[in-house]
C-alpha cells in the first residue's frame, strides 16, 4: 500500500513540474486595476503564472480546511461531551462495584462479574 502512495505523489509531482514548466511565462498581478488606483495605490507585482496558480490553489485548501474545521466543531463537542459522561457513569461503576463487593474473596468476585 506504501508503495502504491509513493507511486501516486510521484505522478502527482510530475505532472506539478510539467505545470510549472509550461507557465514559466511572467504576469503582472495588481492589487486594483489601473483605472481605480487613486492616489498613486499602484501595488503590483510580476510573478510567474505557476505561481499564482499554486498560490491560489493553496490558499483554497487552506479555506476549505478552515471552514470544514469550523463546520465540525459541533460534533467535537458532542464527542467531548459524551467521552466526559461515559468517563463519570465508569468512576461511578467502579465505586458501585466496590461498595457492593466489599468483603468478599476475590476469586468469587471475579466468578460473580462474569456470571
Amino acid at each position: 500500500m506504501r508503495y502504491i502512495a509513493y507511486i501516486f505523489y510521484g505522478i502527482v509531482f510530475f505532472t506539478l513540474v510539467l505545470v510549472a514548466t509550461a507557465n514559466r511565462t511572467m504576469a503582472e498581478l495588481s492589487l486594483l486595476p489601473r483605472e481605480f488606483s487613486f492616489f498613486d495605490l499602484d501595488f503590483s507585482i510580476s510573478l510567474p503564472v505557476y505561481l499564482i496558480f499554486f498560490s491560489g490553489t493553496l490558499f483554497g485548501i487552506l479555506i476549505g480546511v478552515f471552514w470544514e474545521w469550523l463546520r465540525e466543531y459541533k460534533h467535537r463537542a458532542k464527542v467531548l461531551r459524551q467521552s466526559r459522561e461515559l468517563r463519570r457513569i465508569e468512576s461511578e461503576l467502579i465505586i458501585l462495584k466496590d461498595q457492593k463487593y466489599k468483603g468478599r474473596d476475590e476469586v468469587l468476585v471475579l466468578l460473580d462479574e462474569t456470571a
